[in-house]
This record gives structure tokens, sequence and C-alpha cells, in this order.
């Protein structure tokens, strides 16, 4: 089967949009063509000055020559204008079509995908891959049909005045050509994926460093937080400069090359003419130094059209990274869990496929209990708790729960039956009531005001101007991450799912919010199946059952008095954190 090509593939996802852009290519030619009228009245301008020379009174013509060159300059502008709106129409369908298209996958692909994928990459790959078609739409192939359609009327008028000058005037963009052939092809569209490779790094790392500014800047990490961001950038810059020097030659002669058609028009009339330098001959001499600085702007615009239709095919390719990327597999014959008991059976799971980040894990846990897991960082507890919300599937093993395994219920119901609490829970620019309103799109003013105040947010409420109806993030209005937080777990309230997964959510939160957060989970807690991933062991004492999680495995597992009892891992943790809880700042004595 052939494949099919990026203008193709553009052009039907245009749909009907696409005759705008079919059109833009007409118009835009035909304004190439109309361009070139002003040069041939121009010439009509210095042939009368020519024949009249001294006596210019008998110049009749040089008015009326004058404003017809400016009446087709003025119609070739407006027909390309009416080209580009035409053009910018069906690139704007594209790009919106584009972006419909990755998104609706994107939010089809399990919910880890965005995490392993790189937050920042992905925003490119949205948001640039599909305006870099937008550009090649509107601009570049309007420009292109232009670009052709220009040397077909030069030609035409650089052989009907002096098929000599005219062909001599010719040299230099076959010259051009052979040279601009050594900057494009294959190897530089290979050249073309490492450079949005290298830009792709650079925008995941600096997004994911300003992310973690708050961390860096607390614990002092500035240097050691910067390395990756910074290794990102030398590379760039050392592909940057090592790609520019290897162009430096090229296109050093092409511009020489393109530029050069007065050396050759110069040299071609001392040539042609040897002692005698007719009238006619030196009116065709200055028409063509006239005209031929086009010749110089279509190579260029050439040029530039080949290095975009790169552009665009890696464009087009980095969109497919994420377009054939298979979402999760749906049952056709859903079932509806019994309960809100979570199973584990031997499960196996790794993010590369190579090395195993959970092996061979068992457990149950009871409805209506509370679970924890806890253990050194890396150890796979929050991988743990994305299978079992199903961000994510293992390559072995199953996850149940309420009996069933995950994969046989509906999207729909797994998400209305498993709540989410993150360490760093985010909101949207949007009012706290339809932040809160995310959790039941269906619920009243009331529920969800009850759900704030369920979830100790009424102090957050009171200090506001507008209370629950404050739009976040506008007005210098924003809220601490405790706050934050509080305003997360009422959502989960509002959605009241029967089971709740409460990832590090107390991390950063101060004491006073970190008090008003527990009490908020106690709430929220009230006949759910929670699992809880901990590293302040004291949140967890109370809890059901701990699972102590190292490198893949269940380590440990029972209450706490009964790990405190043995001498392992848990205990161990237990006696290190005790320690860090008594530390104090000493105040050197003067």
């Amino acid at each position: 089967m052939k494949k099919q090509s990026n203008l193709s593939r553009l052009l039907k996802i245009a749909g009907n949009h696409k005759y705008l852009t079919y059109a833009s290519w007409a118009l835009s030619a035909v304004s190439a063509l109309l361009a070139l009228m002003p040069f041939y009245y121009i010439w009509k301008v210095i042939q009368e000055v020519l024949e009249a020379a001294p006596d210019f009174g008998r110049a009749q013509y040089l008015t009326r020559n004058g404003w017809m060159a400016v009446l087709f300059a003025v119609i070739a502008v407006l027909v390309y204008i009416a080209g580009l709106m035409c053009s910018h129409k069906g690139a704007f369908r594209v790009a919106t079509n584009l972006r419909l298209a990755a998104m609706e996958h994107i939010v089809r692909l399990p919910l880890g995908f965005a995490e392993s994928f790189g937050s920042g990459r992905l925003r490119k790959i949205v948001n640039e891959s599909s305006a870099a078609t937008e550009t090649y739409l509107a601009h570049q192939l309007p420009d292109r049909a232009n670009a052709i359609a220009t040397p077909c009327g030069l030609l035409a008028l650089l052989l009907v005045f002096d098929w000599r000058l005219g062909l001599l005037s010719l040299v230099p963009v076959v010259l051009g050509f052979l040279i601009m052939m050594t900057m494009t092809g294959q190897r530089m569209q290979e050249k073309m994926k490492e450079y949005q490779n290298a830009l792709d790094d650079m925008s995941n790392e600096a997004v994911e460093y300003v992310r973690g500014i708050p961390v860096v800047k607390t614990f002092g990490q500035t240097i050691f937080s910067f390395k990756k961001f910074k290794d990102s950038i030398d590379r760039y810059q050392v592909w940057v400069m090592a790609y520019t020097k290897e162009l430096r030659a090229p296109m050093m002669f092409y511009t020489a090359a393109i530029n050069g058609v007065f050396a050759m028009l110069i040299a071609g009339g001392l040539l042609f003419t040897g002692d005698a330098v007719t009238m006619d001959f030196l009116l065709n001499l200055l028409f063509y130094i006239i005209i031929t600085p086009i010749i110089s702007v279509t190579l260029t615009r050439i040029m530039f059209q080949s290095e975009n239709a790169m552009i665009v095919a890696d464009a087009l390719q980095r969109i497919d990274s994420v377009l054939n990327l298979e979402p999760l597999e749906e049952t056709a014959h859903p079932k509806h869990p019994g309960n809100s008991s979570v199973e584990l059976q031997k499960i196996c799971f790794s993010y590369d496929g190579e090395k195993d980040v959970l092996k061979d894990i068992s457990l149950t846990i009871p409805e209506g209990q509370t679970a924890a897991f806890v253990g050194p960082s890396g150890g796979g507890k929050t991988t743990l708790a994305n299978l079992i919300s199903r961000f994510l599937d293992p390559q072995s093993g199953t996850v149940k729960i309420g009996g069933v395994d995950v994969r046989d219920i509906s999207k729909e119901e797994l998400m209305n039956t498993v709540s989410f609490v993150f360490q760093n829970s985010r909101l949207i620019k949007a009012s706290i009531l339809e932040n809160v309103r995310m959790g039941n799109p269906d619920a009243t003013r009331r529920e969800i005001l009850a759900a704030l105040h369920s979830a100790q947010c009424d102090d957050i409420l009171e200090k506001l101007p507008q209370g629950a109806d404050t739009v976040i993030g506008t007005k210098g209005v924003y809220l601490s991450g405790g706050e934050q937080q509080r305003i997360a777990i009422a959502r989960v309230m509002l959605k009241n799912a029967p089971i709740i997964i409460l990832d590090e959510a107390t991390a950063f939160a101060d004491p006073d919010n970190e008090s008003r957060v527990q009490a908020a989970f106690s709430r929220l807690s009230k006949g759910k199946t929670v699992i809880m991933i901990a590293h302040r062991l004291s949140t967890v004492a109370g809890v059901d059952k701990i699972y102590v999680v190292k490198d893949g495995r269940i380590a440990e597992s029972g209450t706490s008095r009964e790990l405190l009892k043995q001498d392992g891992i848990f205990s161990r943790m237990w006696q290190d954190y005790q320690t860090s809880v008594q530390w104090k700042v000493a105040k050197e004595v003067q």
C-alpha cells in the first residue's frame, strides 16, 4: 500500500476546508504573476526616458506607465492577502483537528502515561507540533505556489527581451539549486529530528525544574537540581554549534551564488557588446538588473519551504508518537464489583519492559479497612497505587476490586469507584465551587458547600473575597499547598467513591494545615476502603495493616505493633523517624 504523503494527510484532516487551501495556492500563484507586471511597466518608463533624452518633454506616457505599475502592485498584494485568508482558514482547521485528535486520544490513554512520557514533552507535541502544521499550510504552501509561478513568469520575461542575458541570469539559479541540494534531503531530515529531540529534552527538563523549585529552595539543592536541565542545554549547544559549522561553507557559497547575478550580467554585457553599446542593449541590461533580485528572493523562499516541509514531517511523526500509543483495553462485557475490597495476585510490572519495578506481589485489603504502603523511596509504592486505580496495567498478574478484575470494569465505573488524593493535588483556574464540582458535576451548591465544610475548608472560604465563588489564580488569589489539599479532599468527598488512595497527601502541609487535613481525612475515610502511601510513619500507626514495600516486593506486613516487635525494616524506619522528630535547632551560645 502506498504511503500517504504528509500533505495529503493534512488536507484530509482539513475536511471541506481543503478547498480553501487549494484556492490559496491559485490566488498566490496569480499574485506572483501580477507582481511581475510592475517590472514591465518600469521597463516601459526607462525605455521612454532613454528614447526621449535629452528632450524629456517628448515622454508622454511616463505617468500612465507609472500608475499602471502601482495598480498591478496593489492588485498583486490584494490577491495575495485573499490567498492568505483562505490558507489561514484551512490551516487553523487542521491545527484544531490535530489538537482535538491528540487530546481525545490522550484522555483514553492510561493516566500513568503522562508521567512516563514527560509533561513538558507532551505539551510541546500537542501545542508546537500542531502549530508547525499551521505555519506550513497558512504561509509556506501559498509561498511555494508563489515561488513556482514566479520563475515561470520570470523565464518568459527574461527570454523575451534578450535571450543571452536571460540565460546568463539563470546560471546563478542552477548553482543555487545545486548547493541547496547539499543542505537538504534525507540527511537534513535526520538532523531536523535531532534538533527537535534536543528542544524536547530542554522543554521537558525546564518544566520539571520549574515545578520542583519549591522543593529545591527548601532543601538548598540548587546546583544538583539544575544539573539535568543544564545538561540538556549543553547537549543542545553542542549539537547546534556542530550543525552550524557544518552548514557554514555551503550557505556561504549559496548566498554568493544567488546574489552574484549582477556580476554575471556585467560580465556578460562586456562580453556581448565589446565597445559597441547600443541603446536597446543598455535598456535590456537595466531591466535585468532591476528584476533579477527576485531570483534570490524566490530561491531563498524555496530553501525555507524545504526546511519547513521537514519540520512538518517531524511534527507529524511526533504527533503520531502519541496517537500510536495503545489505550487500555475496554471490555465489551463490563462487570460490576461486588464490594470495595482490593486484591492483588502475583503482580509484576516494569516501565521499560526490562527491569521489574514490582515483582510477584500479592495482597488483600478487605472492604472498609485501611492499609498503608511504606518503605524506602523508589520501592514501588506509588506504582502499586497506580495499578489499583488502573492508571497502568501490569505485565502479569491480576488486580481485583470487589472480586472483579479491573480490566473487566468499565472506565467510568472504575473512576467512580476509586478516588485519588495526590501529594501535589492540582486545582484549575476556576472558582473553588467549580473545582470541587469536578468530583460530581451533578452536585448542587448546598452539597458542594457541605463537602467544603466536611473537608475543614471554612477558614479558607472566610478569608476569600467571594467565598466559594472566588476564582483561584486571579487578582492575587492563591492557596497554600495544605489549603489546596483540603479543596482536593472536598472534591473527593463530593465524589463519595468507596475506595480512597492517599499518596503522601500531607507532604507539603504546614503543621496547622496538616492537623486540618488529618481531620478531613478522618471524615473522608469513614466507611471507606483506604490505601495510604506515607513517609511520616506517625500517620500510619493506627491503620489495619501496613505493607513494607522494598525493591518491588512486600518485605513485611502486619499492624504497627506486630512490625515493631520484629527486628525488621519497619522497626528501623520507626526508630529513625522518632530520632528525626526529636531533632532541634541548637542556638549558639555567645
